[in-house]
């Protein structure tokens, strides 16, 4: 089946998607996303609470993190929260664009060992809830909550619509990945006519910096390197450099794509030092290199194009040739297995 079919896909679950809205209709429902939240989970998690809502569900959106402040316009009155501020009680837990418990974080994870549903599209999801409607064909999550909800007829207010369309466009890399089909372009399509705005989205993804961010993303170009004949770019992050520039984490997001974009780099990583151990971030341009399984590896997972993994204890000094001695071995047996057509 092409990927141009994958709407059709998705929709084959909407009697699921409504028999578990239905199911939910009279409970408190806690709608959770992974750590380190992106544009698709938390505009996954604004949508699905916001239709929770509409329905009379007492649902609000909890992460291990906040609202990264490029997104923070998304919220308007959805009731989200930093998880330190809320304590749950008897909630039913909803996971959108979350690959397995581990990516909610500890107290979270352990707080909700059952979760009731799992909305993902990530190749290396576990199906660990007790309703799983997976589609790892699906450019993002909010493809997939948009899909369901058009089929099924269900109403989405502007905002609604905004966190949908924000979702799409940053797990689309602005309509420029390989995922962005003709169906997904109708999805978004919609969503404009039902109050979502092109500009908005780009201006507070995009056109929203800051000169400290700047300066970080300096200091992160500073550190790029070629590896493997220059088809690995590594770079990394310390905790001094985000403390000599005044940034947060969620700063670094998009820092990957500069080695990505590297026209002799297959796959490119970034290495962020934190007390815990390593973060590592993994993009590449051609699915062959499954980035899912490199980074399973490495105790993570993700999508073939785009994963990550977090190693405690690590430390650049300690670990970084050892982790670019992996993607090594792991690209030498993809092209071994699988040469390139010429």
């Amino acid at each position: 089946m092409s990927r141009c079919d994958i709407t059709t896909v998705i929709t084959q679950d909407t009697p699921r998607f409504l028999a578990l809205l239905e199911r939910h209709r009279h409970d408190r429902v806690v709608v959770l996303g992974h750590m380190r939240p992106d544009g698709d989970c938390i505009g996954a998690q604004i949508a699905l609470c916001r239709i929770l809502r509409a329905q009379g569900t007492e649902a609000i959106c909890v992460n291990h993190h906040a609202i990264p402040r490029t997104l923070a316009s998304l919220q308007h009155d959805t009731p989200f929260y930093h998880e330190p501020r809320f304590i749950p009680a008897g909630s039913h837990a909803i996971c959108v664009d979350c690959s397995d418990l581990t990516r909610l974080g500890p107290v979270l994870g352990a707080h909700f060992p059952r979760i009731a549903a799992n909305i993902d599209h990530h190749i290396s999801n576990t199906n660990y809830a007790c309703e799983n409607i997976v589609h790892p064909d699906a450019a993002a999550a909010c493809q997939m909550i948009a899909a369901l909800a058009f089929d099924a007829r269900i109403p989405l207010d502007p905002v609604t619509a905004q966190a949908l369309y924000t979702g799409i466009v940053t797990d689309t890399g602005q309509f420029k990945y390989r995922n962005t089909t003709a169906g997904l372009l109708t999805t978004a399509a919609r969503l404009l006519e039902h109050g979502a705005a092109a500009d908005l989205t780009t201006r507070c993804l995009y056109e929203n910096d800051r000169l400290d961010r700047l300066l970080l993303l300096q200091r992160c170009l500073g550190t790029f390197e070629l590896h493997h004949g220059g088809r690995i770019c590594a770079g990394h992050l310390t905790a001094a450099d985000y403390a000599a520039t005044r940034t947060a984490k969620e700063d670094a997001e998009g820092f990957i794509d500069y080695a990505r974009n590297i026209a002799s780099v297959a796959i490119a990583l970034l290495l962020e030092e934190t007390p815990a151990g390593l973060k590592g971030s993994l993009r590449a341009k051609d699915p062959r290199y499954r980035l899912d399984r490199l980074a399973a590896t490495l105790n993570g997972g993700g999508h073939t194009l785009a994963a990550g993994f977090n190693l405690p204890g690590a430390t650049l000094a300690t670990h970084r040739s050892q982790i670019l001695a992996a993607l090594a071995i792991h690209m030498d047996g993809i092209d071994a297995a699988q040469p390139i057509d010429n």
